[in-house]
């Protein structure tokens, strides 16, 4: 990193960029990751659980 402040983004997360997948720690479904939308904010399709983002 060429700031030395590590991998995390702002407010403790990671930052994990625009791509990827939220995932459903309940159930393992998985659905495309909404810019501008945390996946926690998203409830899984499946089961209505809310989702982690995939790593």
């Amino acid at each position: 990193m060429p700031n030395g402040r590590g991998g995390r983004g702002r407010m403790g997360g990671f930052g994990a960029g625009l791509g990827g997948n939220c995932l459903c720690p309940a159930c393992g479904a998985t659905v495309a990751h909404q810019r501008g939308v945390p996946c926690f904010q998203q409830k899984c399709p499946k089961c209505g659980s809310p989702m982690t983002r995939e790593r």
